[in-house]
């Protein structure tokens, strides 16, 4: 958590250096068993967001029915293959993010967007509860034109249910999926190895209808 001025995102020039070797990650999806690193079963779909803290967002998606896989890492910055450290001093541009696999047939892209917005405050600028600075943002990045439609459909949409609650604009950040650097294998599935561990995640109480979204 970061108090004080408001959080700044840092420029490429300003980034940390990072390194060249990505992150050694092994084992299963401790939740559903599944790989967390490609290959994807064949007609299986990803999209990467950023929810505030990854431990709590990620438990959001495996717990959904047509999810294959998650897993948290950083994204949306300059720094190749952050650490969590360097990403927690704001310095690498990285938010924490949530990879998530889906099975379409089963979980539509509209239904996993639907639980993103849903799930955490989207309305907050670099800040989740608690959680503040540019690593918290929120995000939500698509791959394919398909999702692309789904997501700013679903922002319109959940836009217009937030203004007549009174709520403020969103401010997520949106476009097309960037490099996923994965976290240290401890933050992965962090809450199955830690149920009663850190979820700072509070949503708006503010629906998004699935139904009214293309997919």
């Amino acid at each position: 958590m970061l108090f004080g001025r408001e959080p700044v995102m840092v420029t490429a020039d300003q980034a940390l250096a990072g390194r060249d070797t990505p992150m050694a990650i092994a084992g299963p999806h401790l939740a559903l068993g599944n790989p967390i690193t490609p290959p994807w079963p064949e007609g299986h779909r990803s999209i990467v967001l950023g929810m505030g803290c990854f431990w709590g967002a990620e438990r959001v998606f495996w717990q959904l029915p047509g999810v294959w896989t998650t897993a948290v890492g950083y994204a949306g910055g300059f720094t190749p293959n952050p650490t969590y450290e360097e990403t927690c001093t704001g310095r690498t541009g990285h938010t924490e993010a949530v990879l998530v696999v889906f099975d379409p047939e089963i979980l539509p892209t509209a239904a996993v967007v639907s639980a993103f917005w849903e799930g955490h405050d989207p309305t907050t600028a670099n800040r989740q509860g608690n959680d503040r600075g540019t690593q918290y943002r929120s995000a939500l990045w698509w791959d394919g034109d398909d999702q692309r439609a789904v997501v700013e459909q679903s922002a319109q949409v959940f836009g217009q249910r937030l203004a007549e609650a009174g709520r403020n604009p969103i401010t997520t950040e949106m476009g097309p999926v960037p490099t996923f650097y994965y976290a240290e294998p401890y933050h992965q599935q962090y809450l199955v190895s830690n149920p009663n561990g850190y979820c700072g995640l509070g949503g708006t109480g503010v629906s998004c209808p699935v139904g009214l979204l293309a997919d």
